[in-house]
């Protein structure tokens, strides 16, 4: 879900482990040359939707390892979820609507809350959190946490994984 943290942690992640990262925004923005909110403008929802899954589909195609930040809407897609999980291990940054609506607030690149704001994001995260459960295999508490410990707990999961465990730095 935006807000969640999949950004920052993202880029933690791909600093501490020297993989790349592939966040749905930029791909989608190599691919249209506009940005997601630039695409909702000027086609839609449906418009932006199939660009996210293109773009979902292109970081998923990335040689492994990689860290891909996978658009929130994304998983309203029944393809999507099974390209996810098919993929390789999926992360959920779970994060409940009030953290969401506080770090997500006055984020130019959200197009979601400029209509609908705090009830838009309650009604998402209802809707979505089931989605994300049935696929996740790690989940992490993202609330009241900074991206550091979220990382952390991340890499942690991680180790316990093969053959990515080999790969990742160790705790000093």
């Amino acid at each position: 879900m935006m807000g969640s943290g999949k950004t920052t942690v993202g880029r933690l992640l791909a600093r501490q482990t020297g993989w790349p990262l592939h966040d749905n925004d930029d791909l989608v923005f190599r691919l249209f040359d506009a940005t997601p909110r630039q695409i909702l403008a000027s086609g839609g929802e449906i418009k932006l939707r199939a660009a996210e899954s293109e773009a979902l589909a292109m970081g998923l195609e990335a040689p492994a390892p990689c860290i891909v930040g996978a658009a929130g809407g994304t998983i309203l897609d029944d393809a999507n979820r099974r390209n996810l999980r098919d993929a390789g291990i999926v992360v959920w940054l779970r994060a409940a609507p009030a953290t969401v609506a506080k770090r997500a607030k006055g984020g130019s690149h959200r197009p979601w809350l400029d209509t609908g704001g705090e009830s838009w994001i309650r009604e998402a995260v209802t809707e979505r959190d089931p989605l994300y459960a049935s696929i996740a295999d790690v989940t992490v508490d993202a609330n009241a946490r900074k991206p550091a410990a979220v990382a952390s707990e991340i890499l942690e999961h991680l180790r316990e994984v093969e053959p990515c465990s080999e790969q990742l730095p160790r705790r000093n």
